[in-house]
């Protein structure tokens, strides 16, 4: 197997003599016993082990191993003990409600579900049995040691193991050859719509061609061996796996896990390892921008941060830009998706987004293909033919790293894939230039306006605007949906959409109240159905 297969991928960096620390926000639920320091060797024998233990459960090369538990480091440990064994790991978001789960599950067949009793409970409690789909069912949680986490009903779920009790042998964790080509890794997409879609990935497509890209040596973007590189995502999307293979082969002085967006988490975890490379999720980073202008910012030494998944308003990374003591920092936005991986970049500096008279910064322009890589065509809906660059359109992408397929979704993949493009469902506009300036996705959409930098602009006129949600339907005008951290003026109000289309009255709710996905997507078709309950959409829908 090649350095950077996944299974095997902690054993050669202990064998080149890594000395990456790993700072983790609390233990994994894997090994809470190994505390919050880690070291590349003792992580390379915690693989092993997991390998084994997955082994004994009854999981064997072709496998599906089903990983469902709260969100941590330990989703892509799992991943790479499954990998070791010539298993095909699934992650799953415990955040995925009980009969999406079931969907799903019932779409994998595991040989194995690694889960926890809050999963499996949540689940009983909504009339849902999880084990009914897999030959065996192991939870990380150990009973004894917590009285405060009781197994599940015994009545609601088959036998449920202790993952801790599997035996470890260590011939059970041999390394195993898979093809390059054949299923590596089964990961959801966000779900925004409904029931998540179930992404193949191969080696080709994950390792050799997105975490072997990273892999290589690139002028500010790759971490140094100085850097303390800090990543607080969802760890059950592709993402993580990769991000995790190509962070670790440069070697840097340190990894730091977050493991929830908490803030108090984030200023004591980066308050004691303040990282120079951040990663998060729109919605954390939203959540920790307060702490960008505290007394104890934790951001003072980072030189780059990265942003995927959604979109990021304007405010937010300008207060991140101005909170760290770099003479020039770079915030590096990219746009992709589960199916294909990264597709545009764009650098953004504290003077591309400074505030000008009559200038309202958008990070709407996602910047250009990667070079060589990518290949972007907008074309019309109606009949998938090219447009002119100026003109909106549908997204289709080419790339070498798009995956394999959807599992159990033959329909639903054939619908997306025309030859070698793949229609992303957003709607955009290509310039002269060539960079990409997206509107919204297409079920979302409203004639004639992007919802998407309409919220920018909310975002960077009323700083009190947390979250900015803007909901189209038939014959009506646009409803906002408001998350405030002050509260809103009237007149403020009216001054900040002075010059913009006709808006309905905010309705304004909590942030705890504003649906969300495992990477903090906004369901913006659950606040459809919340407010806008029958009115049409102007979307189709067909390719999300």
């Amino acid at each position: 197997m090649k350095p950077l297969d996944p299974g095997v991928v902690f054993d050669a960096l202990a064998r080149r003599g890594s000395p990456t620390v790993v700072h983790l926000s609390r233990p994994l639920d894997l090994a809470p016993e190994a505390g919050t320091r880690l070291d590349i060797p003792g992580l390379a024998d915690l693989v092993r082990d997991t390998a084994a233990r997955l082994a004994a459960a009854g999981a064997g090369r072709g496998d599906h191993v089903a990983v469902v538990k709260r969100n941590h480091w330990d989703c892509v440990l799992l991943a790479c003990a499954a990998a070791r064994i010539g298993a095909v790991p699934a992650l799953l978001s415990d955040h995925l409600a009980p009969l999406v789960l079931d969907t799903l599950l019932e779409r994998l067949r595991p040989a194995v579900l690694v889960t926890q009793d809050h999963v499996l409970r949540g689940a009983a409690e909504a009339g849902v049995d999880l084990t009914r789909h897999t030959s065996a069912t192991v939870t990380l949680d150990q009973h004894g040691a917590d009285s405060r986490r009781p197994a599940p009903d015994p009545a609601a779920t088959r036998q449920v193991r202790a993952f801790h009790d599997l035996p470890v042998r260590p011939d059970a964790a041999v390394p195993q050859q898979r093809a390059d080509d054949g299923p590596l890794a089964v990961l959801h997409t966000s779900g925004t719509t409904g029931v998540p879609k179930l992404v193949v990935h191969s080696t080709t497509t994950l390792i050799r061609r997105l975490a072997g890209f990273e892999a290589r040596r690139w002028p500010v973007v790759t971490a140094r061996r100085a850097d303390t590189v800090a990543s607080a995502i969802s760890f059950v999307h592709g993402r993580a796996l990769a991000w995790t293979v190509s962070t670790l082969w440069h070697r840097p002085r340190a990894v730091v896990i977050v493991a929830d967006s908490d803030p108090d988490t984030a200023s004591r975890t980066l308050g004691a390892h303040p990282p120079t490379i951040l990663e998060a999720l729109p919605s954390t980073y939203v959540r920790w921008q307060r702490l960008a202008t505290g007394p104890d910012n934790p951001f003072r030494a980072v030189r780059m941060y990265i942003s995927t998944f959604d979109a990021i308003h304007p405010p937010t990374v300008r207060a991140f830009l101005t909170a760290t003591g770099r003479a020039r920092p770079v915030w590096m936005q990219g746009w992709g998706q589960t199916e294909t991986g990264p597709l545009t970049f764009r650098f953004l500096t504290r003077r591309a987004l400074a505030r000008r008279a009559e200038r309202h910064p958008t990070t709407r322009n996602l910047g250009r293909p990667v070079p060589g890589w990518v290949g972007l065509r907008v074309v019309d809906p109606q009949t998938l033919r090219p447009l002119p660059r100026g003109q909106a359109g549908l997204v289709l992408t080419r790339t070498r790293a798009r995956c394999l397929g959807y599992l159990g979704e033959g329909d639903r993949w054939r619908e997306k894939a025309h030859g070698d493009w793949f229609n992303t469902g957003d709607l955009a506009v290509r310039t002269r230039g060539g960079a990409l300036l997206l509107l919204d996705r297409e079920v979302d959409m409203i004639p004639g306006l992007s919802c998407v930098e309409l919220e920018d602009v909310l975002h960077d006129r009323l700083p009190e605007v947390e979250e900015a949600v803007v909901l189209g339907a038939v014959d009506r005008v646009p409803q906002i949906v408001l998350v405030l951290n002050a509260p809103l003026d009237e007149e403020r109000w009216r001054q900040a959409v002075r010059d913009l289309p006709a808006l309905g009255t905010p309705l304004v709710i909590e942030w705890d109240d504003v649906p969300r996905t495992a990477t903090g997507k906004v369901r913006r078709h659950e606040l459809r159905d919340r407010y806008l309950a029958g009115a049409a959409a102007h979307g189709s829908g067909r390719w999300t």
